[in-house]
């Protein structure tokens, strides 16, 4: 019998965790006929992936294919649930696992974004105390930015698809300017783009969260949206809503369970010999049957594999060589690109040095691994949010230093928007 093993991220919030919940619920209204549906969690919440592989093989599933309710493939998607499925296999040797795709790319999604560009609202400003609309003159299309925001990652692969998709939107829209900018993580934050927008001439400006569900972060930038519009009352300022219960999300997952059930899942990191080397450098293990205290709401984001899927033979090319990070620190990690597409590609397998002694000096100074620039801004390396706790070793969880780097992290970025 097969399955289809719904895998969230998980929240902080619980109001997050139930409304993607009542997703997977839509999604099992209109999963094909005798076909188990069960949904879990990478952590933050229960049940954690291994208790959601228990669950449909005690439903009597032969056959199971989970599938990331997750917007881009970075290190959760390309570690760690892989991880995940190789101890289900080994603990059900019996039983057939199949790994399906994160959403991605996908025009739907972006049918999604206009909708809720479509439904946005006013913003309605913090002033003394209260709340009111940001009044504003009303601005013509041609004076409109869209300012797609998104979590941020430290996988180019992912950042580099948010760009793509902000891209796909604007070439659908008759605003002049469609802007990406990240919450956390990286470059460019959400006071760089809202700062953006204003020297580029917008008077008005759409805020378009790029989030699942509700959650921490999307509370926060309510707020500093309000903040914003309070302190540019000349400009008008409206909000999307994330994508939440959009029936178009529900198809596409719906899509992705299809792909594996069917066979027509290209390679994945589930079947990538090299993702095992990766591994040893990406030391936080989920799915373990105990709770995980890591307040960040987040994808934990690491330089690992790069997988791309369309079907075709391709060759492989393999090169060692040094990578210098801009933190001064040099550190091992495999990196496999699999690119299946309608043509040959060349693939480049880059073994990186590890300097021992410089990766624990970053694991010591994880929560201070900041840096200013000329202008004062603070910026952070591609560590602050690689979360080191290994669950097989006497090492501590780094949970508290993360959650203080990234609300550090955000109350920088609040700071910039009251000031901007």
């Amino acid at each position: 019998m097969n399955a289809i093993l719904l895998v969230g991220h998980g929240s902080r919030d619980p109001e997050g965790n139930r409304e993607l919940m009542e997703f997977a619920n839509s999604v099992a209204e209109k999963a094909p006929k005798n076909t188990i549906v069960e949904t879990c969690f990478l952590e933050l919440a229960k049940p954690g992936i291994a208790q959601g592989v228990t669950a449909c093989v005690d439903k009597g599933a032969t056959r199971v294919v989970l599938v990331p309710i997750i917007l881009f493939a970075a290190g959760h998607a390309k570690i760690d649930i892989p991880n995940a499925i190789d101890r289900a296999k080994a603990r059900y040797p019996q039983v057939e696992f199949i790994y399906g795709r994160p959403i991605g790319v996908h025009e739907k999604v972006i049918q999604i974004m206009q909708t809720r560009l479509q439904e946005a609202q006013p913003v309605h400003a913090s002033l003394g105390g209260g709340t009111a609309v940001a009044t504003a003159p009303v601005a013509t299309d041609e004076e409109t930015a869209i300012l797609v925001l998104g979590r941020g990652s430290s996988d180019p692969d992912a950042n580099s698809d948010f760009f793509k998709m902000t891209r796909m939107l604007w070439e659908k829209l008759p605003y002049k300017w469609a802007e990406s900018s990240f919450i956390g993580v990286t470059q460019p934050s959400f006071p760089d783009g809202l700062q953006r927008c204003l020297l580029l001439g917008a008077k008005k400006i759409i805020v378009m969260p790029y989030f699942l569900f509700t959650g921490v972060l999307i509370k926060r930038i309510d707020e500093m949206t309000a903040e914003f519009a309070a302190a540019h009352p000349d400009v008008q300022v409206e909000i999307g809503g994330y994508f939440g219960l959009h029936p178009q999300l529900v198809e596409v997952v719906l899509e992705r369970a299809n792909e594996g059930l069917n066979g027509r899942v290209a390679a994945n990191c589930d079947n990538c010999q090299f993702r095992l080397e990766a591994a040893k450098h990406h030391h936080h293990h989920h799915d373990h049957d105990h709770d995980h205290d890591h307040d960040h709401d987040h994808h934990h984001d690491h330089h690992h594999d790069h997988d791309h899927h369309n079907d075709h033979g391709h060759d492989h090319h393999h090169h060692d060589h040094v990578h210098t990070h801009h933190h001064e620190e040099t550190h091992a990690h495999d990196h496999h690109h699999e690119h299946t597409h309608d043509h040959t590609h060349e693939h480049h397998d880059h073994l990186h040095v590890h300097a021992e002694n410089e990766h624990e000096k970053a694991d010591q100074k994880l929560a201070a691994d900041f840096h200013h620039d000329h202008d004062g801004e603070l910026h952070h390396t591609h560590h602050d949010q690689e979360i080191i706790s290994s669950h097989h070793h006497d090492v501590p969880s780094h949970a508290e230093t993360d959650e203080q780097t990234t609300n550090a992290q955000i109350a920088v970025a609040e700071e910039q928007v009251k000031g901007s």
